[in-house]
């Protein structure tokens, strides 16, 4: 007797599934990839370079880029308050009492030029390669070389204590929102930079303002680098000199908690 129907027949091998290398799927979408970057660079730049040279300037650059434009804004903003107060004096509007109100005001807040006898002080760096001048100093360290922030801060405020009735640094006027700050041996007053020599004119007694500097016990400290490692100092009086108003703005800005 047949047991042909007991015995296993062939059983259908099932299909095999097609296996790519794991390098392959890799190397294909490597290159998939780079593709659709080609295509995105080359519909971004429609021909054109897309490096441009603002990628290329240093942190210094765009400082100094910075600082000019800021520059030009208070220009463009001493220019509209001139206009301002040429039309509210045009237009009749405002009593003689409310004028000179606003005009003790505007003294008051350094915003009009102030003219009188003037004192400068022009601090600036030793010369780098400078050394101890007197005995039993150390040699300088780079630090003691360069003018810093309480320097220019000592003399400000040893030139409101000598009753000055107006200060400029460099080439602004300061008001009482004003901060005298320094970044390295850079000034950055009012979103503009400045570097030494650095000059500081005051308008007032002179007497009196030559007096509060040398009374200062913060410019004292200071007289011992200049005698002794050439930091520079110097004091001239000016004469009859007009200083500026103050140009930029007079709002504050401060920070705010996020809510």
């Amino acid at each position: 007797m047949s047991n042909s129907a007991d015995s296993p027949g062939p059983r259908d091998e099932p299909a095999r599934t097609r296996r790519f290398p794991p390098v392959r799927v890799l190397t294909a979408a490597v290159f998939a990839l780079a593709g659709l970057i080609f295509f995105t660079s080359f519909d971004t730049a429609k021909g054109t370079n897309i490096r441009t040279d603002t990628s290329l300037l240093k942190l210094s650059d765009l400082v100094q880029e910075r600082s000019r434009k800021n520059k030009e804004l208070d220009e463009s903003d001493a220019a509209l308050r001139d206009a301002v107060e040429s039309l509210a004096k045009s237009d009749g509007g405002s009593t003689r009492t409310q004028d000179r109100k606003l005009a003790g005001l505007a003294d008051s807040a350094g915003t009009r030029p102030v003219k009188g006898e003037a004192v400068t002080v022009t601090l600036n760096d030793a010369p780098p390669n400078a050394t101890a001048k007197l005995p039993g100093y150390p040699e300088p360290q780079p630090d003691y070389l360069v003018i810093h922030q309480q320097d220019l801060q000592a003399v400000v405020n040893a030139l409101w204590h000598g009753g000055a009735q107006g200060i400029k640094v460099m080439d602004q006027r300061l008001i009482s929102t004003s901060a005298v700050r320094c970044v390295g041996n850079t000034l950055i007053l009012q979103g503009r930079v400045y570097s030494p020599p650095y000059k500081i004119t005051a308008v007032g007694d002179p007497d009196k303002l030559k007096k509060a500097l040398a009374d200062s016990p913060a410019i004292q400290n200071y007289m011992v680098y200049v005698n002794v490692y050439g930091l520079g100092w110097k004091v001239a009086e000016d004469g009859t000199t007009t200083l500026p108003g103050y140009s930029g703005t007079v709002d504050l800005h401060y920070a705010e908690p996020v809510a």
